[in-house]
């Protein structure tokens, strides 16, 4: 009967609830922000995997639509107001300032002039929707790389409180040293399981951030190419 009660006192004592109830206040506060932190890194790594997710499919799709050799203007027109995501706006920047250009004089100097405004038109887009498209993923990085410090505060407090439990016992038994040396340890893993999908979410979403740059600045190189083209026939 006695080891019967003295299991389920353990298996109290010892269940994450238990563990979390009976810890140190400050050991309780580094708790409860790792398991803010883990959630919130969550939510960033489902929000981004739905994001670039959505962004593929429509880029996919716009680059057909832009590649079938239909004329352009009858694209721009056809999209208006209903750019979506970041190459149709970045498409749809370079044509106004294509519509504000194309009637310009034909002196090399006006050409040139109009030929670099629609660069830097499509430049700034692009810039602007890549800084949108990185936003919160500097939250997986702060979490990835702060989580296991504040993990191992928590370590660290409550082993002390266990070293503390022997000094005011005078007793090294395991019964006294558990309880902190537990909330320790249960505080390390919280700080490693916030940690570990932070960086691979981080890792993971910066390579598509970065594939996605370089198609979305590639699409602006080459679609720069295609209106200068056009200055140069307008010209002629």
């Amino acid at each position: 009967m006695e080891t019967e009660i003295a299991t389920a006192a353990i298996g109290g004592e010892f269940s994450l609830w238990g563990l979390f109830f009976q810890a140190d206040p400050v050991v309780k506060a580094v708790m409860g922000i790792l398991v803010i932190s883990s959630l919130w890194s969550w939510a960033v790594i489902i929000d981004k995997s739905m994001t670039f997710g959505r962004l593929k499919r429509k880029a996919n799709k716009f680059e057909d639509q832009f590649w079938s050799g239909k004329p352009l203007d009858d694209l721009y027109r056809k999209m208006g107001d209903k750019a979506d995501h970041p190459m149709a706006r970045v498409f749809t920047s370079g044509m106004e300032e294509w519509s504000r250009s194309k009637d310009t004089g034909r002196t090399e100097a006006l050409v040139v002039g109009a030929k670099s405004r629609i660069e830097k038109v499509m430049n700034v887009a692009v810039s602007r929707e890549l800084e949108k498209a990185e936003s919160n993923l500097g939250v997986l990085a702060t979490v990835g790389s702060a989580a296991p410090f504040i993990g191992l505060l928590g370590t660290v407090w409550g082993i002390m409180n266990a070293f503390q439990a022997i000094g005011v016992t005078n007793d090294t038994n395991l019964a006294v040293v558990a309880p902190g040396i537990a909330e320790a340890l249960f505080a390390t893993a919280l700080g490693l399981l916030a940690a570990i999908p932070a960086v691979v979410g981080y890792n993971r979403y910066s390579a598509a951030l970065n594939s996605y740059a370089v198609r979305l600045q590639g699409f602006a190189d080459e679609f720069s190419a295609i209106l200068s083209r056009q200055f140069d026939e307008r010209g002629r």
